[in-house]
């Protein structure tokens, strides 16, 4: 038997992995309510945010429902059976907010030296457009992405402006999307939309380090938002 590609896994997929055998072995029967996350997260050695994205992958491949104010619960082997297959290769929606902390922090900065005319009506046209959506009380993604973009192409390196498409077409993943739909509402957006704000009146001022913080403010409160309890869901 010739042998196979050995691919490492993310943390997230041996969460739900370990979870998975413990639903199976009968540990966790169907209907039965799994511990809170701080419980699991003691227990497994790793960080809440990494068991939250094992807890999602769960729920799109079936395994669970989160429920709203209560918790999450184990579902039927009927519901796995007609669940997505099963994801492997998407990174966790929590570890992508930390990662883009730290490049996007730097791009903001160096687009605060670096911005033209041209870039800085991009950056504007962008918040405009968010705002307009969210009035409209559609989630201003398009507008979200747009913003991002302008600020990295005021950089004028090709690395970094595919380095940033890439983390947005994450967010395409049934991961992100799961997440978003617990947690994101237009007052969510109203904040993010405010933080926006805040980086672009750093970066209009060619204030570098303002720029930074500004950035990892507007990252740090992304994932504060996407870890609330999930008796906080669609009400933060």
């Amino acid at each position: 038997m010739p042998l196979q590609t050995v691919e490492p896994q993310r943390l997230y997929r041996q969460i739900a992995e370990q979870l998975r055998g413990l639903i199976g072995g009968g540990e966790f029967p169907a209907g039965s309510r799994l511990p809170a996350e701080r419980d699991l997260a003691k227990q497994l050695g790793v960080s809440r945010p990494s068991v939250r994205e094992a807890l999602i992958a769960m729920e799109v491949e079936g395994w669970v429902e989160v429920r709203t104010g209560s918790g999450v619960y184990v579902l039927e082997r009927s519901a796995r059976n007609a669940a997505a297959t099963p994801i492997s290769t998407e990174w966790g929606p929590l570890e992508l907010i930390r990662a883009r902390r730290v490049v996007e922090g730097e791009i903001a900065c160096l687009a605060a030296t670096q911005a033209k005319r041209r870039d800085i009506a991009s950056m504007r046209l962008a918040i405009e457009q968010m705002q307009s959506d969210a009035d409209a009380g559609l989630m201003p993604i398009d507008g979200d992405r747009a913003f991002h973009s302008a600020i990295v192409h005021a950089c004028g390196n090709n690395v970094l402006i595919e380095t940033v498409h890439s983390f947005w077409d994450s967010r395409r993943g049934p991961l992100f999307e799961r997440l978003v739909g617990h947690f994101e509402t237009l007052k969510s957006w109203q904040s993010a939309i405010d933080e926006h704000h805040a980086i672009f009146e750093a970066i209009c001022a060619h204030d570098a380090a303002t720029a930074r913080a500004a950035m990892h403010k507007h990252m740090d409160k992304a994932h504060a938002r996407f870890s609330a309890s999930w008796r906080r869901a669609k009400t933060a």
